[in-house]
């Protein structure tokens, strides 16, 4: 929203720190719940070409999903995510982080969901192009 200049640098700054520190308290709440330690440092392989590809494709289907839906009907975004997300758990083989914040969390995590930290700069590298990749074909569709 920040690069399409729906929201000035203040608020887009707070929606990231927002989402970084939520993601870190959900990941200390989970771990808790199940009887972990509340922090954990990952030891979850996710490496390798077809992983990153994985991730790039959640990625770049989660924001195509969000500018999609939200260019419709902004209300039923939401649940569009919640739905994408469950489906790119099975069909991506990154298992669908799609968010920087939720990748960093996930390091802080020894289960099944973590993902060793020095996978974690290369997931958000493809996150990262899969967005720019997302937002080129979107503008590419809103020309038609």
């Amino acid at each position: 929203m920040y690069l399409k200049k729906e929201m000035e640098i203040k608020e887009f700054i707070s929606f990231i720190l927002f989402q970084f520190t939520g993601g870190l308290l959900g990941v200390i709440l989970a771990n808790t719940m199940f009887g972990l330690d509340s922090l954990q440092i990952s030891e979850n392989y996710r490496g390798g070409s077809n992983i990153y590809l994985g991730e790039f494709i959640a990625t770049f289907g989660l924001l195509i999903t969000i500018l999609g839906v939200r260019k419709h009907n902004i209300s039923a975004v939401a649940p569009a995510v919640g739905l994408y997300i469950s489906a790119g758990y099975w069909f991506t083989s990154s298992t669908s982080f799609a968010n920087p914040a939720v990748t960093l969390a996930r390091g802080f995590t020894n289960t099944f969901t973590g993902i060793d930290p020095q996978f974690i700069i290369a997931f958000i590298v493809f996150q990262v192009l899969g967005a720019i990749m997302a937002m080129v074909f979107m503008k590419y569709l809103q020309e038609d």
